[in-house]
């Protein structure tokens, strides 16, 4: 297969509703789409990443940046016939977090183009040792006021789903306002995990001790920021209260693996295509996590497209050991996706493999266009070893 063209777009994917969290409130998400052209428009492959500032310190703009210099190495595969060569590109790439969600974008897409191509759904590329048929999604419920806890609770239950994850920002009040309507609404049948996303210090996390205890909270993800001094004070308390500290922002690497393992405080790790660097390394962390006994679970970015949600799913299959999975809201959070395929699941969370070859999902180029705000192609050099044209 002869790729042609390669093209980025930047792209605002509005929500139906606002989703908070502690360090941003959002009404749409801005991610990057890849699109792959080969056999003179014949195929079209499509994949995204989804650049978070707080996360891998990446935007939108220098995901762009980050794809042009990626297809100017010398084994970007403009004739790609085998996903060998994608793994030997990506192999070459990055190790930081720096660059993650545009190597997330490009593997996905040249993923997409070639399972297209050989009439091959993705997942076929991956080797099955944890494969499962079904996973299991939990309902996240965003920060906000009671009422909005009650709101996203009741949606959760009229979907029979138990395993929830509720956002805590700093303002206790609040917190044990929405974690005691929690409660109210499931009894005691949850599965209950607090996402903090990095905003408690020692004295504020000691607060919410009993709250923990209370509830029944069995997972705490992210209580203070990376290389919080104290963490340790923290994570020893937690640990003889039964609660299981989770990694989010503190790993995005195979590094991060190696210090957080080296530290002992995280027995858990929230494991995103677009923070880890897409499907090949985040496979990486999830078998040296495994090899170290740290549990992990798939999870995913706010406002992810029916492209990153097709992904998301062939991870979690691909992981039938994962503790929980998270991801395909599209149909709960976006009010426009990218999509014609709804890529979402069903009563109690219940999904399973996507048809078709590829990702699974199909591109409405009409939606991609309205939706991106930049759109940038780069045609096939002329002589793969001088340089390229970039159009807009």
């Amino acid at each position: 297969m002869q790729i042609n063209k390669v093209r980025v777009h930047q792209i605002k994917l509005p929500f139906s509703f606002d989703f908070s969290h502690s360090l941003r409130k959002r009404s749409s998400a801005k991610n990057v789409i890849v699109e792959i052209i080969a056999e003179q428009d014949k195929i079209k492959g499509y994949g995204e990443g989804a650049p978070r500032s707080y996360v891998t310190g990446e935007s939108q703009e220098g995901v762009a940046e980050s794809i042009w210099r990626f297809t100017q190495h010398d084994n970007f595969p403009w004739d790609l016939n085998d996903a060998s060569q994608i793994w030997d590109f990506i192999d070459t790439l990055s190790n930081s977090k720096d660059h993650n969600s545009a190597i997330c974008a490009v593997e996905t897409a040249l993923l997409d183009a070639l399972g297209k191509s050989q009439s091959r759904p993705v997942i076929e590329y991956f080797p099955h040792d944890f494969y499962t048929g079904t996973v299991y999604y939990g309902s996240a419920i965003p920060l906000g006021d009671k009422q909005c806890t009650i709101d996203f609770g009741r949606m959760a239950k009229k979907m029979k789903i138990n395993k929830l994850k509720l956002k805590m920002g700093k303002n206790y009040k609040q917190n044990k306002e929405n974690i005691a309507a929690v409660r109210q609404m499931f009894g005691e049948d949850y599965d209950l995990k607090i996402d903090v996303n990095g905003v408690w210090d020692l004295n504020l996390a000691s607060r919410h001790v009993s709250l923990i205890n209370r509830y029944k909270v069995k997972v705490l993800e992210q209580p203070m920021m990376p290389d919080d001094p104290d963490l340790a004070d923290f994570a020893g308390v937690m640990k003889s209260s039964g609660v299981t500290l989770m990694a989010d922002e503190s790993v995005c690497t195979l590094k991060d693996v190696e210090r957080i393992s080296a530290q002992g405080h995280y027995e858990m790790v929230n494991v995103r295509l677009s923070k880890c660097g897409g499907i090949r390394n985040s496979l990486k962390m999830i078998d040296d996590l495994r090899a170290k006994g740290i549990l992990f679970q798939i999870g995913c970015h706010l406002g992810e497209s029916g492209i990153l949600s097709a992904a998301g799913r062939l991870l979690c299959l691909l992981c039938g050991d994962a503790v929980y999975y998270e991801g395909s809201y599209d149909e709960f959070l976006l009010k426009e996706n990218i999509t014609r395929e709804n890529v979402s699941f069903g009563s109690g969370g219940k999904a399973g493999p996507l048809t078709g070859p590829g990702l699974g999902v199909e591109v409405n180029r009409q939606n991609l266009a309205r939706l991106s705000e930049i759109s940038e192609s780069m045609t096939r050099p002329a002589t793969l070893k001088h340089g390229f044209l970039l159009q807009n």
